[in-house]
């Protein structure tokens, strides 16, 4: 088995989606999206244990590693959303257009700066 599944990863990451807090719930935009960034962040504080056991960096600028924990899951999700494993997410991408840097709490700042890259994003399908 991989980690993915060791780890329980997916559940892990339907149940931060399932409680994201939402500004009006039923809104016909739906659910919020959130970036891996941030999905990283929240799995570190929920799953320590988890987290600890991947022996990755949550991510962003300046981690002095080239793979991280936003990577990882992103990769995994996008892949697994791909061919059909996941269902009940779905993934888009936010543009970097005009901007220059995104920060994140725990000092987590956005890799993608001064790059054309683009975010990936995830949410829970309504």
């Amino acid at each position: 088995m991989s980690q993915w599944e060791d780890l329980n990863i997916q559940a892990n990451i339907e149940e931060i989606l399932s409680t994201l807090p939402t500004f009006e719930p039923g809104h016909h935009f739906g659910l919020p999206f959130i970036t891996a960034y941030q999905l990283a962040i929240e799995f570190a504080h929920r799953y320590p244990r988890e987290f600890e056991q991947l022996h990755l960096p949550i991510g962003g600028k300046d981690t002095g590693q080239y793979y991280s924990l936003a990577q990882y899951l992103a990769r995994e999700l996008s892949g697994k959303i791909k061919n059909g494993q996941i269902r009940n997410i779905e993934g888009r991408f936010i543009s970097n257009l005009h901007v220059i840097k995104m920060s994140f709490s725990d000092g987590v700042e956005s890799s993608k700066e001064g790059n054309l890259a683009t975010l990936s994003m995830f949410r829970l399908i309504a």
